[in-house]
């Protein structure tokens, strides 16, 4: 497992991605039935908008927050956890955006989604999303 923890700020959202993006490539160097790099680009995807969501939602404009990365590979996917201690949420209440209507926000989850084989979030504290993507 890879473990990574950072202030939750924007600016360290370059930093948390550069770890999610170099484990997916030492994680998935023998994928047989998937594309390496598409791969590699939909959880870098997935886990920059879930840390988004998390700096922007879960803290709400505190600067105290922490959140960490956790990156660990099991049997057939790779798992990745975002853990905060902020405001938790409710997935299931989060509505799917109207796409026909192109909005500039609310695509995170949607994206997140898209991306990933299993999304499951547990409130806290501390809070944990787990973003998981089948190897």
């Amino acid at each position: 497992m890879i473990s990574l923890q950072v202030p939750a700020l924007l600016t360290y959202r370059d930093v948390a991605m550069r770890v999610v993006s170099a484990s997916c490539k030492i994680f998935a160097q023998n994928l047989k039935s998937t594309d390496p790099q598409k791969f590699q680009e939909e959880i870098v995807s997935a886990a920059g908008e879930a840390f988004n969501n998390t700096v922007l939602h879960a803290y709400r404009g505190r600067v105290d927050g922490r959140v960490t990365i956790e990156v660990e590979p099991k049997a057939d996917l790779l798992e990745i956890r975002i853990i905060d201690n902020g405001t938790s949420f409710d997935l299931s209440a989060v509505p799917t955006p109207e796409l026909d209507d192109l909005p500039e926000s609310g695509m995170g989850l949607f994206i997140i989604r898209s991306f990933m084989d299993d999304v499951a979030y547990r409130s806290g504290p501390p809070n944990v999303l787990y973003l998981r993507k089948c190897l």
